[in-house]
């Protein structure tokens, strides 16, 4: 996949960049409400990048229902752009995931997701993504992830 440098912009920026929930979410690694955000039922075609450097983490490809009330995904759109960070509890995994290049806070993987497509699932705050739509990703620089939206379609 393409090889674009993803640096996280200085603190002032980020404050003037961002929204209050935005900045708290991915700076300060705070969790919006459940049901009361922005991706949690979202089914359009397309992929969700660092709100903070637009680096590409997940497709609607790999995004599914959890029934928990934020967007969830089986997968990273590129693993090396998601970092896990500690693994928590008893029995199960729950580790912090952070996006590589900007450090944002992006919410926590766990161990049960779809069992046919890995097993995982990414929980991710709406308030740490920004939505590419398919129609807008090769002029928008991500046309390198368009076959990977278009393997199968959103949910």
């Amino acid at each position: 996949m393409p090889s674009k440098s993803y640096v996280k912009p200085s603190d002032d920026e980020l404050k003037k960049k961002l929204t209050p929930m935005q900045y708290a979410c991915t700076q300060e690694s705070a969790t919006e409400r459940p049901f009361a955000n922005e991706y949690w039922d979202k089914h359009e075609a397309g992929i969700y990048v660092d709100v903070a450097t637009g680096e590409p983490l997940f497709s609607s490809a790999d995004k599914f229902d959890s029934g928990t009330g934020w967007p969830s995904f089986t997968k990273p759109l590129e693993p090396g752009h998601v970092v896990q960070e500690g693994n928590q509890g008893v029995g199960y995994l729950a580790a912090e995931v952070r996006s590589k290049g900007g450090d944002s806070h992006l919410g926590h993987v766990f161990d049960d997701g779809p069992k046919d497509d890995g097993g995982l699932r990414y929980c991710i705050n709406s308030a740490a993504i920004k939505f590419i739509p398919l129609a807008e990703m090769e002029a928008q620089g991500y046309g390198a992830y368009v076959k990977d939206v278009q393997a199968k379609p959103a949910n």
